[in-house]
């Protein structure tokens, strides 16, 4: 355990569901949850192996708090930046998803693990996936998609899982009345290929891609209405705030248009 420090604590905002997360001084510190165990015995695989896109565990503070690491640089606040839409950074977010998973795929759960329950694939478990990589999980620096925060929702899952769970937000898969601003012009279809190309995504998982995000956003929206229900806090807020209607709609987007986007990925 650290002792409390006198250090101010400096309220970190964006995410949707933790709430109590501080900064002080070069560490984040965040309340624990029964998944807190092994999603640092992720980070430290992560950091075994030489894996620099994630924070560093430091251990428990006497609050009973998480300690990680500080990871320099910025999210992609809103209204977006310019240089969180280009082609350049998904094809390096690709890559950045490509070495975690590959760094990810050694990695043994340590006995009786515990992950935060979620929507998945119906393919057996390839590794532990992020599972959450939304515009507020990813740090960029100059520009460039350099790391990824917030394991909280990391669990067993599959390599495609994970792809389209990043591509909801960042391809991104949605309905284009609840974009940014930036993002409603992009062209879908070829970005999708391009995440794919930078990924090395193979060809049979690209033909089951939007058949997945299709499953996924059944499973997301009865998954997330069930924890506003019995868990409350931020998932309270974001059902409330609209978040199954989102979901509904990006779905029905896919519907319309799958087989336009398929065909930039065959």
């Amino acid at each position: 355990m650290f002792a409390a420090t006198l250090q101010e604590e400096i309220p970190l905002l964006g995410g949707d569901v933790t709430d109590g997360v501080v900064r002080v001084g070069d560490t984040v510190r965040r309340p624990t949850r029964s998944s807190t165990r092994s999603v640092h015995a992720l980070l430290r695989h992560l950091e075994a192996v030489g894996f620099d896109g994630a924070p560093r565990v430091v251990g428990l503070d006497d609050l009973g708090r998480e300690i990680l690491t500080y990871v320099d640089g910025d999210s992609a606040a809103r209204p977006l930046p310019a240089y969180a839409v280009t082609g350049e950074s998904l094809a390096a977010l690709a890559t950045l998803l490509r070495r975690f998973h590959d760094a990810s795929a050694s990695f043994v759960p340590p006995p009786h693990a515990v992950w935060e329950a979620g929507s998945n694939d119906d393919a057996a478990p390839e590794l532990i996936g992020h599972c959450d990589i939304t515009l507020d999980n990813v740090i960029f620096r100059d520009g460039t998609p350099s790391a990824l925060i917030d394991f909280d929702m990391a669990r067993p899952t599959t390599r495609l899982f994970d792809v389209v769970t990043t591509l909801r937000h960042w391809g991104p898969i949605a309905d284009p009345v609840d974009l940014e601003p930036l993002q409603r012009s992009l062209e879908i279809g070829p970005r999708l290929r391009l995440f794919c190309d930078a990924y090395g995504l193979a060809p049979r998982d690209r033909r089951r891609l939007l058949d997945l995000a299709r499953l996924r956003f059944d499973r997301s929206y009865h998954a997330m209405r069930a924890k506003a229900v019995t868990v409350g806090g931020g998932w309270a807020r974001m059902w409330a705030g609209g978040a199954g209607e989102r979901i509904r709609r990006a779905c029905a987007w896919l519907e319309n248009n799958q087989d336009e986007l398929h065909a930039h990925l065959i």
